[in-house]
């Protein structure tokens, strides 16, 4: 099982850290230890003075597939959760200055969270869904599908230019403005 996210997907998103528009999707991976679901609890690393949370949509692939064209692409999941790519902001910044690869900032264990996936038979607009992640009962981001720059089947077609998608990998699909610690 393979984690793939998303980054610079939303356009205030990368207007707050600054970066340039892409005109492809860009990903990174994840391990499978950065996954913590069933509502197990998460530990705050020690070693890390600015962790951030990223709320996103998070994709769970539903078959097996290379190459797949966009105008196919929905074929491909049916379920949608909540997640949150959690990143040592501190540690991000200083190895993203001296040009190395941010890994140990984004992939460490634990840092991708999940909810409970929604099959989107139940969901009416996938196009136009809000998503919020409250903390300590404050909104501290919202974001709306609608806002995002490549859509899931963008997503999934570009994904799997590079590598094989198989049944039960997760795409993480960015994050709105409002990332913080």
């Amino acid at each position: 099982m393979k984690i793939i996210c998303i980054g610079q997907n939303y356009a205030e998103h990368i207007k707050e850290l600054k970066s340039a528009f892409p005109e492809k999707p860009v990903f990174f991976l994840k391990p499978d230890t950065c996954l913590i679901k069933n509502n197990l609890p998460f530990y705050l690393p020690d070693f890390s003075n600015d962790l951030q949370h990223e709320i996103e949509i998070v994709i769970k692939i539903n078959r097996l597939g290379k190459n797949i064209e966009e105008k196919f692409a929905h074929r491909y999941y049916s379920e949608l959760t909540v997640g949150i790519d959690f990143t040592a902001r501190d540690i991000q910044r200083e190895i993203k200055s001296k040009g190395l690869p941010w890994e140990i900032a984004k992939a460490f264990d634990g840092s991708a969270p999940i909810g409970e996936f929604i099959p989107l038979s139940s969901i009416k607009k996938i196009k136009d869904l809000n998503f919020e992640l409250k903390v300590n009962d404050t909104i501290a981001q919202k974001g709306n599908t609608s806002d995002m720059i490549f859509d899931f089947d963008k997503i999934i077609s570009y994904v799997s230019l590079f590598m094989t998608l198989k049944i039960g990998d997760l795409i993480y699909t960015g994050t709105p403005s409002g990332v913080a610690a």
